[in-house]
Order: C-alpha cells, then sequence, then structure tokens
C-alpha cells in the first residue's frame, strides 16, 4: 500500500502542471500519469492479495516498456519538431 501512496502522491503533485501544458504535451504528460496511476492499483491488488507477487512483477515490467515508449516517442517527436 505504500508503494501505492508513492505513486499517488507523485501523479497529484503534477496534476497542476499538466493542465499548464500545451494540448499535444499534456496529452503525453497525462498518459505517463494514468500509466502511474494503473501500477498503484496493481500494487493496491497485490497488498490486498488479489494478485500474486509474480504478477505484480510482471505487470510492473510492462508498465515500465510503456512508460519507455511513451518517452521515446516524446524525444523522438522533439527531436524532429526542434529548430536547428
Amino acid at each position: 500500500m505504500a508503494s501505492a501512496e508513492v505513486l499517488d502522491r507523485a501523479v497529484d503533485g503534477q496534476l497542476a502542471q499538466v493542465a499548464r501544458l500545451p494540448e499535444d504535451a499534456r496529452r503525453h504528460s497525462a498518459d505517463h500519469l494514468a500509466e502511474l496511476v494503473l501500477l498503484a492499483r496493481d500494487y493496491r491488488r497485490y497488498a490486498l492479495g488479489w494478485i500474486s507477487r509474480r504478477e505484480l512483477d510482471r505487470r510492473g515490467r510492462a508498465a515500465t516498456a510503456r512508460l519507455a515508449d511513451l518517452r521515446a516517442t516524446r524525444l523522438a517527436t522533439a527531436h524532429l519538431t526542434e529548430q536547428d
């Protein structure tokens, strides 16, 4: 539960900033925060005994991969649109 609470605080701390971003950046940041919310949910399910440690690990790896994909997509987009 403590891990879920840490993730919740991280998301809560970023929500106000995300609302002030331009639309394309806001969408990307919202996707990132949504992954963190889903991971917090998985930690809660583990704490309640609804999923095994193995399943939590699998979901954690999947979330990490999706976050890496989001970051890579954002970096590629920023690189293509930057002025030289």
